[in-house]
């Protein structure tokens, strides 16, 4: 069984590495565009201080206190709140303000997760989710808009081993992924053989399997989390299903977007992509 502390250990990780990117900015540049539509820096640290209020919201939930989080959802169903007008709200705080008021919402959200009763799971806008599934999406979801930070300033981040919680997920939502394509699931499991950053080679799935899909952990996760085009990366399939399983592939629940366009070598960060809001379940 997952331990929801080393996750959670991960997690943090996750976080710091996008606050040492955002917390020497100058206030100016929190405004700077991202590749998100519409989408400042400072938009993408406000989703990611929402997100953790919802998900503190449902850990009370599964501890039998849902008034918040189903108002929430209620909410969102209705059309009365939005991700994009929560991201914009946050975003219009003073960049000192809003990094302070993730920085304390992650310190609680992951509290939050912590406190959980065994057994119980978190209502979510995807399956529920255990305490550990939960704070694998929360990995998936800073890693992922900690890339779209990363191409607003032009950094390359460097590959670690937490790319492993977020390709789990990919592999974990394959079926939701042809599901919400509205694709037959495919019967037999695929073999997944992906690089990490050490040069160790991660699997999934039976050795003899008919159809694989190998490349480096990394490219896997970018696209995984539709921050980079098919196209732009060396990712192989063998098999059909595993062919479409790439085109197709996400690690988040909800709609997939339409994700990043193949890289134009005039304009690199102008590009879409998705926003991931919903999570996952693992």
């Amino acid at each position: 069984m997952v331990d929801v502390a080393d996750v959670l250990a991960d997690y943090e990780g996750e976080a710091q590495a996008l606050d040492g990117l955002v917390a020497g900015l100058p206030a100016g540049d929190w405004a700077l565009a991202t590749p998100a539509p519409g989408w400042s820096i400072a938009h993408q640290i406000g989703h990611l201080a929402w997100t953790d209020a919802v998900v503190i919201d449902a850990a009370a939930a599964a501890n039998g206190q849902p008034a918040a989080f189903t108002s929430l959802v209620a909410g969102i169903a209705s059309g009365a709140a939005t991700i994009d007008g929560a991201a914009a709200e946050l975003a219009a705080l003073p960049p000192a303000g809003l990094l302070e008021r993730w920085r304390d919402g992650r310190r609680r959200m992951a509290a939050s997760l912590r406190e959980v009763a065994p057994g119980a799971k978190l209502p979510w806008f995807g399956p529920p989710m255990s305490p550990a599934s939960m704070a694998t999406a929360r990995i998936m979801e800073t890693w992922a808009h900690g890339q779209d930070v990363a191409d607003a300033l032009g950094v390359v981040r460097e590959p670690t081993e937490r790319l492993r919680h977020i390709a789990h997920l990919a592999v974990r939502t394959r079926n939701f992924a042809f599901k919400t394509n509205q694709l037959d699931v495919p019967v037999e499991e695929f073999r997944v053989e992906l690089e990490g950053p050490g040069g160790e080679i991660w699997t999934w799935g039976p050795e003899d399997a008919a159809e694989k899909v190998s490349g480096t952990a990394e490219e896997f996760c970018l696209l995984a989390t539709r921050r980079r085009h098919r196209d732009d990366l060396s990712l192989t399939a063998v098999g059909a299903n595993a062919e479409t399983w790439l085109d197709i592939v996400q690690a988040f629940a909800g709609p997939p977007g339409e994700g990043r366009k193949p890289v134009n070598p005039l304009n690199p960060v102008n590009e879409t992509a998705a926003h991931v809001a919903e999570g996952t379940s693992a």
